[in-house]
């Protein structure tokens, strides 16, 4: 729509200095910026671009003076000088077209320099004028609601998307000049309502793997619990599959996990996640970066995409070393630091880690049926494959063996179904987060510190001489006590009980599987 004489004469001889809002996109988190722009320059007549900015913010000065022109707006006139702040940042991606060209309207005097007061913008120009999507748009409403901000402008798809941030007025605009006389008080650009709850696709059920008592009794724990887990066993029995139903039993997402994902997606520039906590599965070929996060932007690794899910490894020791290695971190810390020359980038990572692996190399060590037909020398290079440490961060280590005929044959039990084992999750659940919070510790059983286990778990004797005596068989260190007492603490809030007790303490034995990865 082209704009009518008397919004031109409004315009005419209007110059200013303005400020748009602005974030760039580091990791999982957006840094605020400011775009400002002046049209009082004298110089040479060459447009600057300031702020240590690369190619792709340059390119846009160029896309949105082809925008003003396909939407019949006065461009601007003059010579323009535009600064990205802070200077030192380099800025990077498309994000900061939208902020541009509305800091060049307001230079040029399109609207009233107070309207732009406390306002942020993010989205991409197209040559046309649309504003298009662009990645880590909710990251900038996050940063924009934290910086007090009045109101952000976006495309209409990822102002829909970013709706869930409380507390900030999103604008959907669908071209520049939707934008640019909506901030000249001449068209109404009312705030979007969110997206409705996407509905989830069904998933297959617990209840179609015959069998397993124990390692689903482990699904479970590791559920209610937070707990890491590794199912060990020959190729075909099932460790997969019952893996890659886990999200099905876990709790919910509340608000702020709900944010929180899809912050995280949106960072990496994928589509919105449903409302089941996310489960990544990479490839043992993955590289470092793409498992940790890295590049040359700092983008979501795969234990960041896990964020608040799950992390499945299958084949695990077909890993590489250093790559296992380096998951010991973010599943101490519910964190991941990525170090660049210039920068240093910390994203979030609290996943619960599930994997399985082969016995041997040829996968039948221990099979009913077949031989293995691995040496010695070769089952001991194959487990030396995963340390010490690693294998000591997996709370539950589990066998999971072939089924005979007779059991592959069963009937569908009910209580091995998906719904039957969610509805015990959701009740131990609920259990330890009005205990924990009651005591000030918003987190699972399988974070609990040191100094909060003992008062969480209220072991009387006869558990602590059950604990004693596990550590003496076992050798265990004191890091090997600590995530004993939280699994038996998850198996109390399974059975509704406020106190540990010896039977959790054996039965966390047990499900701790120390023989389960021997030689």
């Amino acid at each position: 729509m082209p704009p009518t004489d008397s919004f031109l004469a409004h315009c005419s001889g209007q110059i200013h200095t303005i400020i748009i809002g602005c974030g760039l996109v580091q990791g999982v988190d957006a840094i605020p910026v400011q775009v400002e722009a002046t049209a009082r320059h004298a110089g040479d007549g060459t447009p600057r671009l300031l702020g240590l900015v690369d190619a792709c913010v340059r390119e846009a000065y160029h896309r949105v003076l082809q925008a003003f022109f396909a939407l019949d707006l006065p461009s601007p006139r003059g010579v323009t000088t535009v600064n990205f702040a802070p200077a030192a940042l380099k800025k990077h991606g498309s994000g900061f077209d939208l902020p541009l060209a509305l800091a060049l309207a307001g230079a040029a005097g399109l609207f009233a320099a107070e309207r732009a007061i406390k306002l942020f913008a993010f989205g991409e120009v197209s040559l046309r004028g649309d504003i298009l999507p662009a990645r880590g748009a909710v990251s900038v409403a996050v940063a924009a609601r934290r910086e007090g901000a009045r109101a952000m402008l976006c495309s209409p798809a990822d102002a829909a998307l970013c709706a869930v941030v409380d507390g900030l007025p999103l604008h959907g605009a669908a071209t520049l000049a939707d934008a640019i006389y909506w901030l000249a008080g001449r068209r109404p650009l009312p705030p979007l309502p969110r997206l409705p709850r996407v509905a989830e696709e069904a998933v297959p059920d617990l209840a179609d793997l015959r069998g397993h008592a124990t390692p689903k009794k482990a699904l479970t724990v590791a559920a209610a619990g937070g707990h890491n887990l590794l199912f060990v066993g020959p190729p075909g029995t099932g460790k997969s599959a019952m893996l890659r139903r886990l999200p099905g039993i876990l709790p919910p997402l509340d608000a702020n996990e709900r944010l929180a994902v899809l912050q995280v997606h949106a960072a990496a520039g994928l589509t919105l996640p449903g409302e089941r906590r996310p489960l990544r599965a990479p490839h043992h070929t993955s590289s470092g970066a793409s498992v940790l996060g890295g590049g040359a932007d700092v983008r979501p690794g795969e234990v960041t995409l896990a964020h608040h899910g799950v992390l499945f490894l299958d084949e695990l020791p077909e890993f590489r070393r250093d790559v296992l290695e380096a998951l010991r971190q973010p599943l101490e810390d519910g964190t991941v630091t990525v170090g660049r020359a210039r920068q240093t980038v910390t994203m979030p990572a609290q996943f619960l880690l599930v994997a399985a692996m082969n016995p041997c190399p040829c996968g039948y060590r221990g099979h009913r049926q077949r031989p293995c037909l691995c040496t010695p020398a070769a089952i001991a290079r194959y487990r030396s494959r995963l340390s010490g440490p690693l294998l000591d961060r997996l709370d539950l280590q589990v066998e999971v063996p072939s089924l005979t005929a007779a059991e592959l044959r069963a009937p569908e039990q009910a209580e091995g179904s998906t719904a039957t084992l969610r509805a015990h999750v959701l009740v131990a659940h609920t259990r330890q987060l009005r205990r924990q919070t009651k005591n000030g510790i918003a987190v699972p059983n399988a974070r609990l510190a040191d100094r909060q286990l003992l008062a969480a778990c209220a072991p009387d004797d006869k558990a602590l001489h059950a604990v004693d005596e596990v550590l003496r068989l076992h050798h265990q260190s004191a890091r090997g006590r600590v995530r004993l007492l939280r699994l038996a603490r998850t198996l109390a809030d399974l059975d509704d009980r406020d106190a540990v007790q010896e039977v959790d303490v054996w039965e966390a034995a047990a499900l701790r599987g120390f023989a389960a990865v021997s030689v």
